[in-house]
């Protein structure tokens, strides 16, 4: 019986029944995404699959480096030997068992890349520091999704996992009150097999606008599983109405179409009386018919089912007409930038070991061609290096990226713009999005500026504040810039990289000081500007006033780029946003 959408309890038995399924065959069923922030009630999860799991399970800390996630060369062990001795990574570790990925939805496209390449062929091929070797891989993932509210695993990877869990909404009281009822027996299942279960479930999958054809597959491998568990060959009906709803009920992204009602024939003559020497051989046309119905009526069961486990919030966007739930793609995490001490090793460089990272196996590579024109009359068993085969590792860290909007909440943008600068906005913030930037919205009108929307990844929020922004008022276009600018330069003394997209007029009639005249506040504005040039703070003015040109002098000033409104259409300012972030 499936869960109500709403019933924690529920949720968690399926989450439970999940894991059992899991722990049966992680290779084969790729994984698990867990939707789930920290706390108890993720940690009692982890700790009943764990307890039914008989591989290793490996944990793989966020930003590992490619030599610990797919291996590389055993320095130790290779001068003790006298020849290359392959270290196994992370991944080649956990062959047979299960590697949990915290941070999921942060992964790296390049990890994202290895770890869906060895889940597809089962082996990892090691090519790196003079080494090549295939190695065994077979595990299984579970993906801790941590994100906030738009922030979801790389489908490349989340769609080779057959089981995608939510537990956001159990909480540890619905933990304990829910009733243990996490395996089947075999009378819980008994039934003839159902006919025909790959063309039922394709068939679901594509009711429910399911475009992948792993789904299908892997619901097919789970009702298989089940099938077995009860002591069965082929999976029955009640098998492909529970492997459909752990697996295709999380990926719909639309309802069945209802089904037309049939129009009325119309009424033939009397059929001819049957000759028995034509037709002994024929099988009466009803049983033929009741054969062809078998399957329809089949996978309309199984539709009903998965319709009736759809979750609650999906359903309600879907009754509405609204997008599914957004799969993350891979986007861009914010400028790579060189590092001396902290980051991810993209190789290594003549150096100085007390101005970086001394990397060892670069350095003995390096002077290894050497080694018998050093030696002469010394020790033949010691290495002899000099401060020119001294190699450090070049290091980058990804600093992420934070766009500041900076919105002319004032009168005139009221009464002209306001509306259109702030549709303008929100296609901003889907394209900060999609490039994974963090967003803040700093508003100005009035005598002061302030910031609305701190830092923040989640475009619900920032969308739901820009909403509620109020107009009215002069315009403190100085003070806006000065918000701006200080919250753009703690973003930058945090290793991050801000881009300012202020939107006004340009029409500043109040000063610093919150008294009104438009040449003080004017001039103010200006030197504001160039203090964001002075800085290298890059900037985009985007122009929301009825006569064109009104900010190009602030552009100017600040060295940013210049964007009229009522000329930019969606692709135009996209396309700007994204050569000011570039």
């Amino acid at each position: 019986m499936a869960p109500e959408p709403d019933d924690p309890a529920g949720v968690w038995n399926d989450a439970l029944r999940a894991a059992n399924l899991f722990a049966a065959d992680p290779h084969g069923l790729g994984g698990i995404v867990l939707r789930a922030g920290a706390g108890p009630v993720r940690d009692l999860w982890l700790d009943h699959l764990r307890d039914r799991l008989t591989g290793p399970v490996r944990r793989m800390p966020p930003g590992i480096a490619d030599d610990r996630l797919i291996g590389g060369l055993d320095l130790p062990a290779t001068l003790r030997a006298g020849r290359p001795v392959i270290q196994r990574g992370l991944l080649a570790e956990a062959d047979g068992g299960v590697v949990v990925v915290p941070m999921a939805e942060r992964l790296e496209r390049g990890t994202v890349a290895r770890l869906a390449g060895a889940l597809d062929t089962g082996m990892l091929v090691l090519e790196r520091d003079g080494l090549a070797a295939r190695l065994p891989a077979r595990f299984g993932l579970v993906l801790l999704d941590e994100g906030q509210e738009d922030e979801t695993v790389a489908e490349a990877l989340a769609d080779r996992l057959a089981l995608r869990l939510d537990l956001s909404g159990v909480s540890l009281r619905d933990v304990r009150a829910a009733p243990s009822h996490t395996a089947r027996g075999a009378d819980a299942a008994a039934g003839p097999p159902a006919p025909d279960a790959t063309a039922t479930l394709c068939a679901v999958a594509e009711a429910f606008g399911i475009a992948s054809l792993r789904a299908p597959l892997l619901a097919l491998r789970i009702a298989r599983l089940i099938a077995r568990e009860a002591g069965r060959d082929d999976p029955s009906e009640a098998d492909l109405i529970e492997a459909a709803r752990l697996v295709l009920a999380p990926r719909a992204t639309r309802l069945p179409a209802a089904p037309q009602p049939a129009e009325p024939e119309p009424a033939d003559p009397p059929p001819p009386e049957p000759q028995p020497s034509q037709d002994a051989d024929r099988p009466p046309e009803d049983a033929a018919e009741r054969a062809d119905a078998t399957p329809r009526e089949a996978e309309e069961t199984v539709l009903d089912a998965v319709r009736a486990a759809l979750p609650k919030d999906l359903l309600a966007r879907l009754l509405a007409g609204g997008p599914p739930l957004r799969a993350g793609a891979a986007g861009r995490m914010g400028s790579a930038s060189a590092s001396p001490l902290t980051g991810r090793p993209v190789g290594s460089r003549p150096g100085d070991p007390r101005r970086g990272r001394l990397d060892l196996i670069a350095t003995l590579r390096a002077a290894a061609p050497w080694q018998r024109l050093r030696r002469g009359e010394a020790d033949p068993r010691r290495v002899l290096v000099t401060p020119e085969d001294f190699r450090i590792r070049r290091l980058k860290r990804r600093s992420e990226t934070t766009t500041i909007f900076c919105v002319d909440a004032s009168g005139s943008a009221a009464l002209e713009r306001l509306a259109e600068a702030k549709g303008a906005v929100e296609l901003l913030l889907a394209e900060a999005y999609i490039r994974r930037d963090r967003i803040a919205l700093v508003a100005f009108r009035g005598a002061r500026a302030e910031t609305v929307l701190p830092p923040t990844r989640s475009l619900v929020r920032a969308k739901r504040v820009l909403a509620g922004l109020p107009g009215g008022g002069g315009t403190p276009l100085a003070a806006g810039l000065d918000t701006a600018a200080a919250l753009a330069l703690g973003v930058r003394r945090a290793g991050g990289s801000p881009v300012i997209v202020l939107l006004t007029d340009g029409r500043a009639n109040v000063a610093r000081s919150g008294l009104g005249g438009r040449a003080q506040a004017g001039e103010e504005a200006l030197a504001a500007a160039r203090v964001l040039r002075v800085q290298a703070l890059p900037i985009l003015v985007i122009d929301t006033g009825a006569r064109p040109n009104g900010a190009r002098g602030l552009a100017e000033a600040a060295q940013g780029r210049y964007c009229p409104l009522p000329h930019a259409d969606a692709g135009s300012v996209s396309a700007a946003v994204r050569a000011a972030t570039a």
